[in-house]
């Protein structure tokens, strides 16, 4: 991976957690996560007419990734709403590139080397640790949250391997980003709609600024991740996002009242001993 791949993904993690954090603090996460999609439907607009459109056998790829994204969504917004983001955010993400490392391996025959696998496995030690040892108590979760965070995990590792796949196979990462986010927040809104009717067009009218503001973070975030994805192996670049639990650590702290604790301090160092073997791998 390369020092220009490795800052571009770090900048996109700040961004996923940035991102999260406005979901978590909304007091009607489905409405808003529904409005996020929608900010990145409109984030791709600009860039339809400079980029070619996906081949018909991209198009699997990217209606793959559009089921799987609905379900991501569904547990995530569950996650939120029964745990604190210190807990639910590091496991829905902490688990999901070691599933995707396995995945890759597979499915793809991508074997990372010996570091990027230790990196691998530190974040995810790092993120599994801040989430059981890191939440609302030392050593307290509740087990709903802990379940649909597995289960955002589960989701988070199928849809990177299909867009990391879909991309490569497409003329460009930015093609396939582009269109996946104009189906994928077309889709997405349609479904809110569908369970909320009118209501839906409330929320919108109140909060289109800070949903339009987590689109464009997401969007930003995501195109990143599937431009890396074309240059470095897979696994690698999905454990290298996950550092985003470090920077909701801090916005959880400073923006939302969490507690700083002992057992955050070692899952954050384990985090950054991660990034470390992944950038020397």
């Amino acid at each position: 991976m390369t020092l220009t791949v490795f800052l571009a993904v770090l900048a996109a993690a700040a961004m996923h957690a940035t991102w999260n954090a406005l979901i978590k603090v909304r007091a009607d996460r489905f409405a808003s996560i529904s409005l996020t999609s929608l900010g990145m439907s409109i984030a791709a607009l600009p860039a339809l007419p400079f980029v070619a459109v996906p081949g018909l056998h991209v198009w699997p790829w990217i209606v793959a990734s559009m089921i799987i994204h609905v379900g991501y969504r569904l547990f995530l917004i569950l996650a939120y709403e029964t745990g604190d983001l210190a807990q639910a955010y590091p496991l829905a993400r902490g688990t999901a590139p070691l599933m995707t490392t396995i995945g890759g391996i597979f499915l793809i025959a991508e074997v990372p080397g010996p570091l990027a696998v230790a990196g691998i496995l530190l974040l995810s030690v790092g993120t599994l640790l801040m989430s059981v040892r890191g939440g609302a108590g030392i050593g307290h979760f509740d087990r709903r949250a802990v379940g649909f965070a597995l289960a955002t995990s589960v989701f988070v590792a199928g849809y990177t391997l299909v867009d990391g796949s879909g991309a490569r196979l497409a003329e460009t990462a930015s093609s396939y980003a582009a269109w996946l986010f104009l189906c994928d927040g077309l889709m997405s809104i349609s479904i809110g709609f569908f369970y909320r009717g009118r209501k839906l067009l409330a929320v919108i009218a109140r909060e289109w600024k800070v949903g339009l503001l987590a689109g464009l973070l997401s969007a930003a975030s995501y195109w990143i991740a599937m431009w890396a994805m074309t240059k470095a192996p897979i696994a690698s670049v999905a454990a290298l996002r996950e550092t985003s639990i470090l920077f909701a650590m801090v916005i959880s702290l400073v923006f939302l009242g969490e507690r700083m604790t002992p057992w955050r301090i070692a899952a954050a160092l384990c985090i950054i001993a991660g990034v470390i073997a992944l950038r020397l791998g």
